[in-house]
């Protein structure tokens, strides 16, 4: 099991995305791309609310990227 380095900038950002309530888009492995809001993050994986008030959760090993959307 990994350690979950908060001192992380990418961790950091995350966070930042977490509090600001941003609207974020997550592109896949499989090419899928998701929008939603993150409300959590653990050293696994990461929680994406959709506007349907839909939860996934996507482990780290499939996220291509994750942009914050303007």
């Amino acid at each position: 099991m990994t350690t979950f380095n908060t001192g992380l900038p990418s961790i950091r950002q995350i966070q930042a995305l977490i509090k600001d309530k941003k609207q974020v888009e997550i592109k896949l492995v499989t090419a899928d791309l998701l929008e939603g809001q993150i409300r959590w993050q653990d050293e696994n994986c990461i929680c994406l609310v959709d506007a349907n008030n839909q939860s996934t959760f996507l482990c780290w090993q499939g996220i291509v990227y994750i942009k914050p959307k303007s």
